[in-house]
């Protein structure tokens, strides 16, 4: 018998299905076979950013089981949509130039090259013909032109505000880019640094983003993270007046019953009233503790622990907006400025924060809502008001209401909500991104790029590396910033900022629809054949990265007329990582990285494919093992030899197919589920019920356990199904659906108990009823010994199981 050889028929196979363009999906095109209300199905993997390591096991895990679902919806008859691209522009490609001394363009073509030829390897179903680079001047092109549009409706602006600031990367980051207070990418501590940057107003669609997650198949866990990022909070606006001022400070607070508990007001240090409000005694004082405060990150200054809180105070004092009390206003390094405004009614009795800040300082604290022990920890719930003038005795809820119309009635304060979702960061001091389309001009202000100039291309440079400065190393490039304006044709200066990482994937998924259009970002009738994406898998730590902002994207393309629906994913999924061997994660510094090209090199493809699906559930992590890659490798060989064997049989007996129509049930019920590590498992206990019933397992079940096997196992089942006699590919067949009728046995064991100890098993009909499962048992020899005289007091019978005789 041919012995079994991966690396000889798996390059066979994945030339054969690039050939005779097998996964090209066709526009408006009907399936082959009707697929009913599921014909088009757009399945989408997050393309990766092709990094200088090109292909790690991880990757493998999603793309070979998502490819699995892909095939399987192919064979039962839909037209399937599963395109791969590129993400390459961004800092990922820019560290890894720098760090090899390459141009960030060659290392783009270099790794794209070496990406390619791994996912091929895998022998993945992509459709190559939709290929895209987030890096080509044909695709960022129309990324300038969403800018531009966005610049046009007034949702893009530059402001100086104070941002993120990444040491190593050199470069400004958004807050969602910082993670645990350091950059996302790099792992640097992350800085404090006050710059003009170009900002997206994601703000604007803050309820939207929140509101239509409701219609859509998320898990919880990631709508839930988003709705928190966002952070909806309803509360009330209140003023605090200066003393000695016409100015006052505003506040934000959800807990506006608290108001006559506030024993001061705590500004943040970039506040903008911070110094202003400084008396001569504590000027020098103020201005140091400013300085160092505003070296800290918002997570830094977030995540203070009791009694690391500092603040100081400014000499100053404001009134209370319905006592007319004075109250001291100071600094505190845990206000952070981007949330309520940047300033906070303390409150000791009833925050948790608020309460170290006054112990520490020894500022008073004053109960006012009942029910906790103040003497010992801040009382955060609600309650009934005390210390409240003529509220008191009102529950939290009632005096909510009307402390906040008291406060309208003497134009103090206001209902209102706020969000801790900030206005998106959009502009980066580096190179390797794409050009701002806007031109300033001294004369005529900042002036968009006409769309007929589009695109802006990124000039060649030999010193991209970033400058450290608050400028881009294209701006040392002066025949190509010195331009002319094209309102005034005076003198003018293109913008030198680039794009972050993240403009490229924004929408990405809608250029698959039709990625040769030169003429407009996607045809629209394309768009509405194919959006929205129907299942879209990707990690969890995207969830309030790029998952967030295309979303947000899209829906301001659907609102101006581009895309077809408000969302852009219908479904989303995420996947576990995959663990080193130790249980740490993958890397180099641990030398504990696999390399899918040694595993696809030592045992094939489809072993790879097969225990990245078997190594555990889905959504969890799991630790890599080489021994489970082994017990692959010998399933995949039973396969092949079994397969082979029982070719030779002509028919099967019914226990076979019984058992081959359960297999078929359990993919058809949870291949959707991702429930893959039970599927393969299922094929593994099959593949033995075929070892023990060799003789009763013929060439009709062979052929259907592999088309069963192939989405999972393409290339070995191919092989097999050729050696079959078969002239057609594997994937041409139909996919299999399963009998009920076939699964219900014809007969079932019955087990016989005397007051519950077991005293006879029998084969009997299916379906037989308890006078005739009690007429039979009582003629049985062995159950006639135990009754003989006595009396049978109640009979237990359990449908096709069992029958029990008290005595």
């Amino acid at each position: 018998m041919e012995s079994y050889n991966p690396q000889e028929i798996e390059k066979k196979w994945q030339q054969y299905w690039e050939e005779k363009k097998f996964f090209q999906a066709e526009d408006f095109s009907l399936p082959r076979r009707q697929a009913g209300k599921d014909q088009k199905q757009y399945l989408l993997l997050e393309f990766p950013y092709p990094s200088g390591d090109g292909l790690h096991v991880g990757h493998c895990r999603s793309y070979s089981a998502l490819d699995a679902i892909v095939r399987q919806k192919r064979m039962a008859g839909a037209n399937v949509l599963f395109p791969i691209g590129w993400d390459a522009f961004g800092l990922p490609t820019e560290n890894y130039a720098i760090k090899h001394g390459v141009h960030p363009s060659v290392a783009t073509e270099k790794n794209i090259a070496n990406f390619k030829r791994q996912l091929k390897s895998l022998g993945l179903s992509f459709d190559w013909s939709r290929e895209i680079n987030t890096a080509d001047p044909k695709y960022y092109k129309w990324t300038q032109w969403i800018f531009l549009k966005l610049f046009e409706k007034g949702l893009a602006y530059q402001a100086e505000i104070p941002i993120n600031w990444c040491p190593a990367c050199k470069i400004g980051l958004a807050n969602e880019e910082v993670v645990a207070g350091n950059c996302e990418r790099c792992g640097a501590p992350v800085q404090r640094k006050i710059q003009k940057q170009w900002m997206l107003k994601i703000t604007a669609y803050a309820d939207r983003l929140i509101d239509d997650l409701e219609k859509l198949d998320f898990p919880e866990r990631v709508k839930s993270q988003q709705i928190n990022w966002i952070g909806k909070s309803f509360g009330a606006e209140v003023n605090f007046p200066i003393t000695d001022s016409q100015s006052s400070i505003s506040v934000f607070t959800t807990r506006i019953d608290t108001l006559f508990g506030v024993t001061a007001v705590v500004l943040a240090p970039e506040h903008p009233l911070a110094e202003k409000l400084v008396t001569g005694e504590n000027k020098e004082k103020v201005k140091s503790y400013i300085a160092e405060a505003k070296k800290k990150s918002d997570f830094e200054r977030e995540k203070l622990e009791k009694g690391s809180k500092s603040g100081v105070f400014t000499g100053s004092f404001c009134k209370h907006p319905l006592t007319g009390e004075e109250i001291p206003i100071w600094i505190g390094d845990y206000v952070i400025s981007a949330y309520g405004g940047g300033a906070v009614m303390m409150v000791p009795a009833h925050d948790k924060r608020d309460y170290d800040f006054a112990k520490k300082y020894g500022l008073s604290i004053k109960e006012v809502v009942s029910g906790g022990d103040i003497s010992k920890n801040a009382f955060v719930d609600y309650g009934v008001l005390i210390n409240s003038e003529k509220f008191n005795g009102l529950k939290s809820e009632e005096a909510i209401e009307k402390i906040t119309k008291e406060l309208e009635k003497k134009k103090l304060g206001k209902k209102t909500i706020q969000y801790k979702l900030r206005d998106w960061v959009f502009s980066r001091q580096h190179y390797w991104g794409e050009p701002m389309p806007l031109i300033h001009c001294e004369k005529c202000g900042i002036v968009p790029v006409p769309e007929k100039d589009l695109p802006v291309e990124l000039p060649y440079i030999e010193k991209y590396q970033p400058t450290g400065t608050s400028e881009s190393p294209l701006s040392a490039i002066s025949d190509w910033v010195n331009i002319k304006c094209p309102k005034c044709v005076g003198p003018a200066k293109r913008e030198t900022d680039t794009m972050p990482n993240w403009a490229g994937s924004n929408w990405y998924f809608m250029r698959y629809c039709d990625p040769n259009n030169n003429k407009e970002l996607a045809d629209s009738k394309k768009l509405k054949y194919w959006l929205p994406v129907d299942w879209y898998n990707g990690g969890m730590e995207h969830t309030t990265l790029h998952l967030l902002y295309s979303r947000f994207i899209y829906k301001f393309l659907f609102d101006i007329g581009v895309a077809p629906q408000k969302e852009p994913y219908q479904k989303r999924t995420s996947h576990g990582i995959v663990l080193a061997a130790d249980g740490r994660k993958m890397s180099k510094s641990f030398g504990n990285i696999v390399n899918p090209d040694d595993i696809v090199k030592k045992y094939g493809a489809d072993t790879l494919r097969i225990y990245e699906m078997f190594m555990g559930p889905f959504d969890q992590a799991i630790a890599w093992s080489e021994d489970g890659v082994r017990g692959v490798s010998r399933f995949l060989e039973k396969v092949w030899k079994k397969s082979l064997v029982c070719a030779e049989n002509k028919t099967s007996g019914q226990d076979v197919l019984r058992a081959l129509h359960k297999l078929n049930k359990k993919i058809n019920e949870e291949l959707d589920l991702m429930k893959f590590n039970t599927i393969i498992a299922g094929f593994m206990e099959f593949t033995n019920f075929v070892q023990s019933h060799q003789e009763g397992v013929g060439k009709d079940t062979i052929e259907k356990m592999l088309v069963l096997l192939s989405p999972f196992a393409p290339h070995i089942t191919e092989e097999l199904w050729q050696k079959l006699g078969h002239r057609e590919s594997i994937f041409m067949e139909k996919w299999p659906e399963f009998s009920e009728k076939m699964l219900k046995k014809d007969t079932i064991t019955l087990i016989i108990q005397i007051n519950g100890r077991v005293r006879d098993i029998i084969e009997v009909k299916a379906g037989i009823s308890e006078r005739e499962a009690k007429e039979l048992t009582l003629t049985r020899e062995r159950v006639k010994k135990y009754l003989s005289d006595k009396e049978v007091k109640k009979v237990i019978f359990v449908a096709e199981k069992l029958i029990n005789i008290v005595i």
